[in-house]
């Protein structure tokens, strides 16, 4: 089997994310990485929490903590809501490692081996009533290619364009609001991705024939425009220092890498830190480094992907280094609340921490994977999301298990009846079940969520077919052995639920797989005989009727969530 690198966009240290963040990356990466683990894959889920930046200097000194303290308390406050999640990491690391300052310095080490890297004298802005230089995310004003008049200095959230500082129109600072700013002298050191375009170019036109239409239309619109040499390095206290040996009238000065320089490198850095916790049996080069059995796949937003499409590939081209590249990149669309953007900044929408407040992580896995963003935008809304888990999770699948159950034991007890032989019924939906498991497979592999999503609430709706048809409680007044051979059946459709749920709703397929008493129950996935077969749980197996899976979400509760929430921008 294939060993499958898999990582996800780092999220950012300042704050719980919002469900848009969630389902723009982590999740689907978390869903993808446990279905290709069912299938016997070699997986490798890493992830880590994005440090270094303005951001999190100022949140520190709000918060009257140091830097390092205050990343160190919001890395674990972020990493318990993505345990809360279920999101399955191999390692969720820090950007601020050593693994990641030695990775990055040796980057950028080669990079000016090889003519990539170049120190040149700017002129940036300076506050006069901050007193400092601003940092290209603390200066905001009107964006020359879109009119947005809240862009930031490094990219506007509008349009997606990557500025700087000096393409705002009425700039001013984002710390004081003062516009009483001029330009100053500095030096920094710049990636020249212009003398890089050509080798993007072609590593593109070789590796994104299957990316999604928004990825790749994404990466070829920068090239298009032409790469730009981009300034690497910030005036900050917090960050990747750039090493003395090379450079060391900045390092005697302060600076420290760009986040967007040392961010994508944690990817390398968080592998090795992986391996550091038990280097006997862990090996991060060769995921990494001449890793050509690898398979790449990383999961983001559309405003991340210039990013990793370009300006990271042109970072591991540069060093003339075997480092490995990513072979798929995944990229949704967002998604909005009533049509207005999610903003962690506004703080608009549903937050992770409180999603996790209102209802368990299965409702909310399920409905933004079955509703993920991949084609279009998708717009949340209460009445959408209690409409999906009602009638998906609370009547189809819910309400399929405990009828089934508690039905089997009130009439037949604690254990599998045995009821008669298979018949034509049960045939006709071994090859139904077969047929939708090929598609919900096909789709998985392809990583179209919401066809996936759809194949598999067109599996649990299978079930309720054959058991309106079937009507064991109807059966069992003129025939025993028919009502039970319905009930054992309805009950290894049950089983094999849970197996082929789990990427979606862990927590749900763990409860309905706990149910029977099976010994030595380690079946990984389900095969297409299998599926025609419907007897992994055979007659004289005991099991348990488990609590309500999904509770249906009320009237009175929908009206909560919108007092709580809002539902219009």
């Amino acid at each position: 089997m294939a060993r499958h690198l898999i990582t996800s966009a780092l999220p950012y240290i300042n704050g719980i994310k919002h469900l848009g963040n969630m389902v723009g990356s982590m999740l689907p990466a978390d869903v993808y990485g446990r279905y290709m683990r069912q299938r016997g894959h070699e997986v490798l889920y890493i992830c880590a929490t994005d440090e270094h930046g303005t951001p999190a200097e100022l949140a520190a000194k709000d918060a009257g903590q140091s830097v390092d303290a205050y990343c160190g308390e919001q890395h674990d406050a972020q990493k318990a809501i993505y345990d809360g999640f279920h999101l399955r990491f191999d390692h969720f690391g820090r950007s601020s490692s050593q693994q990641n300052v030695e990775l990055t310095q040796h980057f950028a080490r080669k990079l000016h081996e090889n003519g990539f890297i170049e120190e040149r004298a700017i002129r940036q802005v300076y506050s006069i009533a901050d007193e400092r230089f601003l940092p290209d995310r603390y200066i905001v004003g009107t964006c020359p290619h879109c009119g947005y008049d809240k862009a930031r200095g490094d990219q506007c959230e509008n349009c997606t364009r990557v500025l700087d500082p000096t393409d705002l129109i009425d700039a001013r600072s984002a710390i004081s609001g003062s516009s009483d700013l001029e330009v100053r002298e500095t030096k920094h050191l710049f990636l020249l991705q212009s003398a890089l375009q050509g080798e993007v170019e072609q590593w593109i036109d070789d590796s994104s024939e299957d990316w999604p239409t928004l990825a790749s239309s994404i990466a070829r619109k920068w090239l298009t425009e032409g790469l730009q040499d981009r300034a690497i390095t910030r005036d900050l206290e917090w960050g990747v220092p750039v090493p003395a040996d090379v450079w060391p009238e900045l390092a005697a000065e302060g600076k420290v890498f760009y986040v967007w320089f040392d961010a994508p490198i944690e990817y390398i850095g968080a592998t090795k830190e992986w391996a550091d916790a038990d280097p006997a049996n862990r090996d991060w080069k060769s995921w990494w480094y001449e890793a050509d059995d690898v398979r790449y796949t990383e999961f983001m937003a559309k405003d991340n992907v210039p990013f990793h499409s370009v300006m990271f590939p042109a970072t591991e081209l540069g060093t003339r280094e075997p480092w490995k590249k990513v072979d798929f990149l995944k990229a949704f669309n967002w998604l909005t609340y009533y049509g207005g953007k999610f903003s962690t900044s506004q703080r608009r929408g549903i937050f992770t921490d409180a999603a996790l407040e209102l209802l368990p992580a299965d409702y909310w896995r399920y409905f933004l994977i079955a509703n993920a963003p991949e084609s279009d935008d998708t717009s949340f809304t209460w009445e959408l999301f209690s409409s999906s888990v009602n009638k998906d999770l609370a009547d189809t699948l819910g309400n399929f298990v405990n009828r089934v159950l508690s039905f089997s034991r009130k009439r037949f007890g604690d254990e599998v009846p045995a009821g008669a032989a298979a018949g034509e019924a049960e045939a006709k939906l071994g090859a139904q079940i077969a047929e939708l498991l090929a598609e919900y497979e096909g789709h998985m592999e392809a990583l179209q969520f919401r066809k996936a999503a759809a194949a598999l609430r067109a599996l649990w709706s299978a079930g309720n077919s054959y058991l309106e048809e079937k009507a064991p409680w109807l059966e069992i007044k003129t025939d025993q052995e028919a009502a039970a051979l319905t009930l054992r059946t309805a009950m290894n459709l049950i089983h094999l639920y849970a197996i082929v749920s789990e990427p979606f709703i862990p927590a749900a397929a763990k409860a309905m797989r706990g149910a029977f008493a099976l010994d030595g129950d380690t079946a990984a996935w389900v095969t297409a005989d299998e599926a025609r077969a419907l007897a992994s749980v055979p007659a004289g197996t005991a099991f348990t009727v488990p609590p309500v899976l999904f509770a249906k979400i009320t009237e009175d509760d929908l009206a909560a969530y919108r007092e709580r929430f809002g539902a219009a921008e």
